[in-house]
């Protein structure tokens, strides 16, 4: 089952290696089909080179194995956890990129300090605070979905609006409208996080843009007036009108 949505996770952990996103195995990417209620995710611990469409592990929400040889990785019941509580969230990416996991080891969240952050994440990519003994002991991969979700939720971020996330001492999270496009803005938030770093070495101003460039940034690729592309019709009115 699932072969077509097998292909696309696979074709998107192999972005990982291409876009210098991940070391050795660091790294997974999983796809869901909503109708189906199934997601398709990457195999632990098996070395990109060696991994195939066929390797890839079929598992149900509530975080079953329902189809594959090999075992899913070990981060399955943090996707779970996250495909159950953000319903309109396709693919989910999660690697150990040195920029990313820098900030989320300072617990420093990632502030939008340029048109670059602005034009895939509205507003700040929080910090997820750090699972306490009792929850790593408890449910280590679960817990990290929860202290994720709780933190979007008693912060009242849309997590299609931000769609990304630090765990602290951990590393980052991301999701999209699909598996690609969650290892899309994996890489987006790699560049910002080292964009962000150079630019806090050169100065201690505030650097954040001010919330209109924000506005306008957002907006022209996402949203009902959004033109940024070829694929909005919009944007081809747009062009003309420019």
């Amino acid at each position: 089952m699932l072969e077509e949505l097998k292909q696309e996770v696979y074709e998107a952990n192999m972005l990982l290696p291409e876009y210098d996103l991940v070391t050795f195995t660091w790294g997974n990417v999983s796809g869901i089909d909503r109708e189906k209620g199934l997601f398709v995710i990457k195999p632990s611990g098996v070395d990109y080179d060696k991994l195939t469409p066929e390797d890839m592990v079929v598992v149900n929400l509530d975080g079953e194995v329902v189809e594959g040889d090999l075992n899913p990785s070990s981060d399955t019941p943090t996707h779970t956890y996250l495909y159950n509580k953000f319903s309109d969230i396709q693919g989910i990416t999660h690697t150990h990129s040195p920029w990313a996991v820098s900030f989320a080891t300072a617990g420093v969240e990632v502030q939008a300090m340029n048109t670059t952050h602005a034009d895939n994440f509205y507003g700040p990519v929080p910090v997820a605070p750090e699972l306490t003994k009792a929850e790593i002991e408890e449910a280590y991969e679960e817990n990290t979905g929860k202290v994720i979700v709780d933190t979007f939720e008693q912060r009242g971020i849309n997590p299609m609006a931000v769609p990304a996330v630090l765990v602290e001492k951990h590393g980052p999270f991301s999701w999209g409208k699909s598996a690609k496009d969650s290892v899309v803005n994996a890489k987006v938030l790699e560049v910002v996080c080292e964009m962000n770093y150079h630019a806090l070495m050169l100065t201690n101003r505030d650097n954040r843009v001010p919330q209109y460039l924000l506005d306008k940034h957002y907006y022209r690729k996402h949203g009902e007036n959004a033109y940024y592309g070829q694929d909005n019709a919009k944007s081809k009115d747009h062009a003309k009108k420019a």
